[in-house]
């Protein structure tokens, strides 16, 4: 009876063993997911092996030496048709705040050429290339009306024009396809073309303006292209100095340079009358100086300011 007992327990213990799961030692990875673990283990690298600053400056320069001529001004050729230009006789006032805190950016591509003026050729580039592939999409930087869109074969090729507020506009060329018509509203991020290659241009890019009242502003002034996103709330513009981009970095942002900044703008009598939601601080960033010497400007003795209040810079 008893060898009946131990023989069936036996069997028992071995059917158990056979239905039940494995150790996890005893457990072994397939193949295929070892292989893939290793390649992800070997894609590991030190980023600093892989991209040098140096190779990078040097690429981009010589992206910038290769770069074509610049289109011909397009608000210059068609100074007397009001179609294009419509600020060919306009007061343009010395200074003007814009606000651009609701944007898009227009492409997520990087620069390859920036807005100044080209010795090689003898005149001005008077927006940003940036990189981009034909067909992709291009958004509207602000909320505001579709002016135009045309057609200029010596530069721009296929561009749309957008109206922004107050005589602030942005303009979008070489474009393969339209995506908006003349008149609409569209808001900031709103899809208005696809990026392309016509007009003169050697390779698909946007090119990117942003004018106030014709005039021809250095978008990097307003947008820090390197980070997706605007310097600050709002952008002053200035007859003197709209041609200048805004560099944010430690080394310019010092106390010697922002006294300087400050110093020169008091003295050219340039002020500002204080709007809603206005504090010293916003004001001191987006006119390149400090609260310090707003105050003392103004003979402030605390940081309180009142709406409508005109402050000297």
């Amino acid at each position: 009876m008893q060898l009946n007992i131990v023989k069936i327990s036996a069997t028992l213990l071995l059917g158990l063993a056979a239905i039940l799961p494995a150790s996890a030692q005893d457990l072994r990875r397939p193949a295929q997911h070892n292989a893939n673990h290793e390649d992800l283990l070997a894609m590991q690298k030190t980023i600093s092996s892989e991209i040098k600053l140096k190779e990078t400056l040097d690429y981009m320069d010589d992206l910038f030496k290769e770069e074509e001529a610049p289109e011909n001004d397009l608000y210059e050729t068609y100074k007397n048709d009001r179609t294009v230009n419509p600020f060919r006789n306009a007061d343009v006032p010395e200074t003007a705040v814009i606000d651009v805190t609701e944007f898009c950016m227009p492409t997520m591509g990087y620069v390859t050429s920036p807005y100044g003026y080209r010795r090689r050729f003898r005149r001005m580039h008077k927006g940003i290339d940036l990189k981009v592939q034909i067909g992709d999409t291009i958004r509207a930087a602000f909320s505001g009306y579709v002016r135009l869109t045309n057609f200029e074969r010596r530069g721009y090729g296929n561009y749309v024009i957008l109206s922004h507020k107050d005589g602030f506009e942005t303009i979008y060329g070489h474009l393969s396809k339209f995506l908006v018509k003349s008149g609409e509203y569209v808001k900031a991020g709103t899809p208005i073309a696809l990026g392309g290659n016509t007009g003169r241009s050697t390779g698909p890019h946007l090119h990117f303006e942003t004018r106030f009242m014709g005039y021809a502003i250095n978008p990097a002034a307003i947008f820090d292209f390197e980070n997706k996103t605007t310097h600050t709330d709002t952008y002053t513009f200035n007859k003197a100095t709209f041609k200048n981009a805004r560099d944010y970095s430690p080394k310019s942002r010092s106390k010697s340079s922002l006294a300087s900044k400050s110093s020169k703008s008091t003295a050219g009598g340039a002020s500002y009358k204080v709007r809603k939601g206005d504090n010293l601080g916003k004001i001191a960033r987006a006119h390149g100086t400090t609260v310090a010497a707003i105050k003392k400007a103004n003979g402030l003795k605390s940081d309180n300011i009142a709406v409508g209040q005109r402050l000297k810079l």
